[in-house]
């Protein structure tokens, strides 16, 4: 048994090591041009240029590839010569990178040919003051400067460069004279629960997929809590009572529902209950992280849509296990010695039924979570499958990443418990 679970942990590490390459290089591959979307197609090529530059972008694949899985911190640490440490942005509880320089907090600001030194106060303010001789001497024979910029990038600036950034701002794009020349955006990478910065969203993915995560988890949650007992209870009844009406009844449902696509699912169910009755909410508008605890009806909807399609695909299978085991001769043995037929059930047929179940039970756990794309976008449920959905259409390859590895890392870690589950069930199996 030990053996299995070390093989099967190291499996899951190479299976999510090529699933992360392979899905770096083929958003590389496929992607668009990220600059365009965001500045728009009215954008200049410098302007581009400029933005692809301060975004790291200009990088080759590989080494943004490793940027995002390990981070970078340890080798910009050579060039600021300032160790490296973040902490919290007292306002929104994001992470920010600062420089520890002669015992303080510092970042910096390149201002009018002036070179800025932001100092990060107790309070969690700021304190500005010009900065005194920091530049050195390059090998072109210009002076130059590294450092952490407001923005959360080692800079390099350069004196007489003659470089122009474009800066993304509120107001639209801001020519900047004299910005850096070389921008590395800093991260500690997804092993360190970093996996950078949002492309569409200019935000931690961190602090943005978290509560997508929780949404989704609350929705399969009970999605699960309603489906599973149900549709176990509707395939054991089904497959004691083989070939009657209660039989032919589960039977005829489970395959019309489950045939059913779940969008057309969830617009019949808003036509009828959100337009039609307007009893339930038709959308699912979160106004704040915690809307769905204020107004528990907007996760009624998507959680029947859920509970639909796999009702009767799980009811059926339960049924065509639960017909095996009863025509075994072992169950016949114990129905002509006299025993009780509940207690043939419950006692003898059951626990050998439930074995197939429970095996797509616990991979439909993964469908709950990772695969509810089509529900969450149906109902506009900010989850992690429409997160999934909105980074792929954006080219967002930093949160693409990040949540395919959720959905990954639950798949495999779902099909381990059903393994162990599977054994609790069935003693005669050992994993050598």
């Amino acid at each position: 048994m030990a053996r299995f679970f070390v093989n099967s942990l190291v499996s899951t590490l190479i299976s999510l090591l090529l699933v992360s390459m392979s899905l770096f290089f083929l958003c590389e591959m496929g992607g668009e041009d990220i600059a365009v979307k965001i500045l728009g197609v009215f954008s200049t090529p410098e302007q581009r240029k400029s933005f692809r530059k301060q975004m790291g972008l200009d990088a080759p694949a590989w080494q943004r590839y490793v940027d995002w899985l390990i981070g970078n911190d340890w080798r910009v640490d050579n060039r600021i010569n300032h160790p490296l440490t973040t902490i919290a942005n007292p306002e929104n509880r994001e992470m920010e990178w600062w420089a520890k320089a002669e015992g303080e907090l510092v970042r910096w600001k390149y201002n009018d040919g002036q070179l800025i030194r932001v100092v990060r106060q107790p309070d969690g303010s700021a304190r500005k003051q010009p900065e005194k001789s920091p530049w050195k001497k390059g090998e072109n024979g210009r002076l130059f400067f590294w450092g952490v910029d407001t923005g959360n990038n080692a800079v390099k600036w350069e004196q007489g460069a003659g470089e122009s950034n474009w800066i993304l701002t509120q107001a639209g794009l801001r020519e900047e004279k004299g910005g850096g020349v070389e921008f590395i955006p800093l991260r500690k990478g997804l092993l360190r629960g970093d996996p950078g910065i949002s492309l569409q969203y200019n935000r931690p993915v961190s602090s943005l997929i978290l509560p997508r995560i929780r949404n989704t988890a609350l929705l399969a949650a009970l999605a699960f809590t309603v489906v599973m007992p149900l549709a176990l209870l509707m395939g054991i009844l089904a497959g004691i009572s083989e070939g009657q009406w209660l039989d032919r009844l589960v039977t005829v449902a489970g395959l019309g529902v489950t045939a059913i696509p779940e969008f057309v699912t969830g617009i019949f169910l808003i036509l009828i209950f959100g337009i039609g009755l307007k009893i339930l909410p038709a959308v699912t508008l979160f106004t704040s992280s915690n809307a769905v605890f204020h107004n528990p009806k907007m996760l009624i909807l998507p959680v029947m849509t859920l509970t639909a399609i796999e009702l009767g695909y799980v009811a059926r299978m339960t049924r065509a296990s639960m017909v095996e085991v009863m025509n075994s001769s072992y169950i016949r043995t114990a129905v002509v010695k006299g025993v009780p037929y509940w207690q043939v059930v419950t006692r003898h047929a059951l626990r050998n039924a439930l074995m197939a179940p429970i095996t797509v039970i616990m991979l439909h756990i993964n469908w709950l979570v990772g695969g509810v794309v089509v529900t969450e976008i149906i109902f506009g449920y900010p989850g992690l499958g429409k997160y999934i959905y909105d980074a792929a259409i954006f080219g967002d390859t930093n949160a693409l990443e990040a949540a395919a590895m959720v959905t990954v890392g639950i798949a495999i870690g779902t099909r381990l418990i059903g393994d162990m589950t599977y054994t609790l069930l069935n003693p005669r199996i050992r994993y050598s």
